[in-house]
């Protein structure tokens, strides 16, 4: 198993920064084609937004003020790629069978949720951008759309590029679908990293295997993997796992997401949406 297609939406240039870097890490790592996507606004999607009493000039107005706004956005995307990929000394070039790290830019007009997902369903992974501090990490629809609607697994990029990635992993478990799901998508990580624990707890635990028989599972895989504890912070199971992580030295961290709905993570809060708003190191989730 191996990762050959690594899938970056790049929206704008002060959070696409960190998740170009990583994603370009990731494609370093594996040899992998990392493409960069932006996907630009269509302006004929303003006239519904812009409501009764305008005229068809002032709407026409708005069309190309949107036009404009998009054009410039686009080419500053675009320079930052350019930037990271001589940077990262990475090669321009179409997707290949050969195993060699390349990257290309690609743009999109339409709604980026739509085709983000439907890219990603040819992606081995793709890489979402962290959201701004003044942003409600919950809300964030790159990520919702990869995780729902694409069936693939997304990695969420922390808010500075790491140095180094998949040397040393945590994986969440609770028993769930969910992080079985995790667990199948992270194990070309696993398979490679120097080191791997598994955290687990009572209060996170739900129906199903426990973290003592996963062990034997990841070791058919050839993976050998020790057990660890999350013991909630301030009574928050979520902030006992990113301590857990953090005295881990993990590098990464590979989990399910919402096993509970969204909308009561959304109103109650939960593991996801606590390790989504603080986590600082990738975060590896697939439902």
């Amino acid at each position: 198993m191996s990762i050959r297609k690594v899938l970056l939406p790049l929206s704008n240039t002060a959070a696409g920064e960190s998740a170009l870097a990583t994603g370009l890490l990731i494609g370093r790592i594996w040899g992998a084609h990392v493409v960069a996507l932006h996907v630009r606004v269509d302006a004929r999607d303003v006239a519904p937004l812009a409501g009764e009493g305008l005229s068809g000039a002032m709407i026409e107005e708005m069309m190309a003020a949107t036009e404009k706004e998009s054009g410039e956005r686009a080419t500053s995307v675009r320079a930052l790629f350019d930037r990271a990929v001589a940077e990262h000394r990475f090669s321009l070039a179409e997707p290949t069978g050969h195993q060699s790290a390349t990257a290309s830019f690609a743009t999109a007009v339409g709604r980026e949720e739509d085709l983000l997902a439907q890219q990603a369903r040819l992606a081995d992974l793709t890489v979402v951008p962290h959201p701004e501090a003044s942003a409600d990490a919950a809300s964030t629809d790159a990520l919702h759309a990869v995780l729902f609607d694409s069936g693939r697994p997304v990695l969420l990029a922390p808010g500075r590029p790491p140095s180094v990635l998949g040397q040393r992993i945590c994986v969440a478990w609770n028993g769930t679908a969910e992080s079985a799901s995790a667990v199948t998508a992270a194990l070309p990580w696993l398979q490679r990293a120097e080191a791997v624990r598994i955290l687990s707890s009572e209060g996170y635990q739900r129906r199903g295997p426990s973290a003592e028989e996963l062990v034997p599972y990841l070791a058919l895989h050839g993976i050998a993997a020790e057990l660890g504890t999350i013991r909630p912070v301030g009574g928050v199971v979520g902030a006992g796992l990113l301590a857990a992580a953090e005295e881990f030295s993990a590098d990464l961290l590979a989990m399910g997401a919402y096993s509970h709905s969204r909308l009561r993570q959304l109103i109650l809060g939960g593991v996801t949406r606590h390790v989504l708003e603080n986590a600082r190191l990738p975060i590896l989730m697939n439902r």
